[in-house]
């Protein structure tokens, strides 16, 4: 039997979720692995707050050197979230020479340079399974399982507060700020939603996964970013008429040596696997040169499915002799010889308002034309006050193609009052 001396840096929800099943799972973890985890010390802000679990006050520390500088302590787990403090903590627990296992997506997006960069020079570990889809091994199943593919694609649902609400607005009709304001009351969005109903959280995680899958840093600064605030319930409806669902997809596709990273509001088509996702589970859609495509499908955030992925960094941890780094390049800018494409391909739905006269459609299509536009699918609605609901999807097209016949198509009697793109033809 191995003991090794953990530390906690934070111990809210996430950290009393791994306190939690290191107590009550611990007979089962040390007969699989024959490791035994002992908890010395936990950074807390306030040691007389209340917690979820019952912690020996004993453990507790406002003191982050108690954590990082302690010779005992081999292995850290952060828990704090956030950019600052805990990527200096992390840093420090690093120069020490500690295994650093996190579940902060943001810290690592914005500085894994950094991180890594101090764990190769103090030949520590650093691991952090927990940071993209929570319980999902999706990083795991990147770096061991798929090492024999050059994966070109991963589409995911990777954010399960915007998967609620785009959920529920779908099935029930319900506009977005009424569910938004349910979701915060039940937990699942924060009383500041920003970092996840505008797409921050999802582009953080987009850009840790697709530097893993294509071998090649992918910074967070380069992904473009779109999020559901503006997202219309009827825009939802007239999708369903036309066999589409709205997800909030965060997407990577490399071709050759250009890719596109993006995340925004997306319709996929109800035949897709991804469309089954729903609630505030997660999904990752890949595909490699080998494999062929591969959904993975999960609990992608809680206090229980996180800390389980970070458990299992623990003992993927504990078991490897020496710490196992991504092996490209990883500064915070694009890999050398990578260049990203803002004029990506995917078909588009547009919704438009329009005055109901002659000449409207033709003036719509020579638009769309003029920019090599081909129309896929084509609905219209009646004329209310004069104007009438045109709402099409096209055939496969460039980003600046549409955006030029949009700018094109408006004026005084015809407006895109919608853009929403389509994945997954």
């Amino acid at each position: 039997m191995r003991t090794i001396i953990v530390g906690f840096l934070g111990c809210g929800n996430i950290g009393c979720g791994v306190w939690k099943l290191l107590n009550e799972f611990k007979e089962d973890l040390l007969h699989r692995s024959g490791v035994e985890f002992s908890i010395k010390k936990i950074l807390v802000r306030d040691i007389a707050k209340k917690r979820d679990e019952v912690v020996p006050r004993h453990l507790l520390t406002t003191n982050p050197a108690d954590v990082t500088d302690d010779p005992e302590i081999e292995m850290v787990l952060e828990f704090m979230g956030g950019e600052t403090p805990a990527t200096q903590y992390m840093l420090r627990a690093l120069q020490m020479g500690k295994t650093v296992v996190t579940a902060n997506k943001m810290a690592l997006a914005l500085n894994w340079h950094l991180l890594q960069s101090a764990a190769e020079k103090h030949n520590a570990g650093l691991y952090y399974e927990a940071a993209v889809c929570g319980a999902i091994p999706v990083i795991r199943t990147t770096i061991d399982s798929l090492q024999s593919n050059r994966i070109e694609e991963i589409m995911g649902i990777v954010n399960g507060t915007t998967n609620y609400i785009l959920t529920r607005m779908s099935q029930e009709g319900s506009d977005y700020a009424d569910v938004l304001r349910d979701a915060q009351r039940l937990g699942l969005a924060e009383p500041d939603p920003t970092s996840d109903v505008e797409g921050y959280d999802a582009a953080y995680k987009i850009s840790i996964l697709s530097s893993l899958a294509f071998h090649a840093r992918v910074p967070f600064d380069v992904v473009y970013r779109q999020g559901i605030s503006q997202i219309e319930t009827v825009d939802i409806a007239y999708g369903k008429e036309l066999g589409y669902t709205l997800k909030l997809l965060a997407i990577a596709k490399r071709q050759g040596n250009v890719i596109d990273a993006r995340v925004h509001p997306t319709f996929i088509p109800d035949s897709h696997p991804l469309t089954s996702v729903n609630g505030s589970f997660n999904a990752i859609f890949l595909h490699g040169h080998a494999c062929d495509d591969m959904m993975l499908f999960g609990r992608g955030a809680g206090s229980a499915p996180t800390a389980s992925a970070v458990v299992s960094d623990m003992l993927y941890a504990a078991s490897r002799e020496t710490p196992r780094h991504p092996t490209f390049r990883n500064n915070n800018e694009l890999a050398e010889g990578l260049t990203v494409t803002d004029d990506w391909h995917c078909s588009f739905y547009l919704r438009l308002s329009a005055s109901d006269r002659p000449g409207i459609m033709a003036h719509i299509t020579t638009c769309l034309g003029n920019e090599g536009i081909s129309i896929r699918n084509l609905m219209q609605r009646d004329a209310v006050d004069g104007r009438a609901q045109i709402v099409l999807i096209t055939h496969d097209a460039g980003e600046c193609a549409v955006r030029n016949a949009v700018e094109a198509i408006n004026g005084p009697d015809v407006q895109v009052e919608s853009m929403i793109r389509v994945e997954g033809n």
